[in-house]
């Protein structure tokens, strides 16, 4: 009969192996995407075989999807830091467009690849049912600051809360995926850390002013 103590141990390290795949996989499938990322190469990077990664995700594209699951849980986790309780609707919104900033800036592999599954056309986050829903908790989120400015008067935009999701993500998003075409037809290289607390403090006071019309930005 098998313990309880053994039988946790195997489960820790069944979850520690998963968990470290993934983050090597991330990385295979954001430098050359999902047609090119190659699980020998990932195999390799874990001094592992193919085998065992496809006893944990059972092919290429589940493990694919399963690091998709993975990047936008991050997001979504990020997000849930927002204490919308007890900020003011301002400093709430402020600071989840904020916090979508440094996760972008800070995550560039998750930029990449849902800058791949576009190409894709959702078609591999289509197959998850984990992702399925996951889009709720955030708009969720931005209900509830977007009807709190309302009730206290700060917002005088009746706005969409996908609509302001989508201002948040453009302005962060837009600022790592093309950096480098913008870079070359601009001179500007906007991840570039001189930049860096200007664009912060700018995506935030867009959307602040956007859904403050010509009230006072607080």
């Amino acid at each position: 009969m098998t313990s309880q103590p053994a039988t946790s141990e195997r489960q820790r390290d069944a979850d520690r192996t998963k968990a470290e795949i993934l983050e090597v996989a991330q990385s295979e499938f954001a430098r050359h995407g999902y047609a090119g990322a190659r699980v020998d190469e990932i195999a390799e990077r874990m001094r592992t075989t193919k085998r065992m990664i496809y006893y944990y995700f059972g092919s290429k594209e589940r493990l694919y999807i399963a690091v998709l699951e993975k990047a936008y849980a991050e997001v979504r986790e990020v997000e849930r830091t927002v204490d919308v309780e007890h900020l003011a609707p301002v400093a709430a919104i402020r600071t989840l467009a904020e916090l979508t900033f440094d996760h972008h800036d800070a995550h560039r592999d998750f930029i990449q690849l849902v800058s791949i599954e576009n190409i894709h056309q959702a078609e591999h986050i289509r197959k998850s049912e984990a992702l399925a829903n996951l889009g709720t908790p955030v708009l969720d989120l931005i209900s509830r600051i977007l009807d709190a400015g309302q009730v206290s008067g700060d917002f005088v935009t009746e706005a969409d809360a996908i609509d302001v999701h989508m201002m948040i993500s453009a302005f962060c998003f837009f600022r790592v995926a093309n950096q480098h075409t913008f870079g070359a037809l601009f001179g500007r290289d906007m991840t570039a850390p001189e930049h860096r607390a200007r664009l912060r403090r700018m995506v935030g006071e867009m959307v602040v002013g956007y859904l403050c019309g010509n009230a006072e930005q607080r």
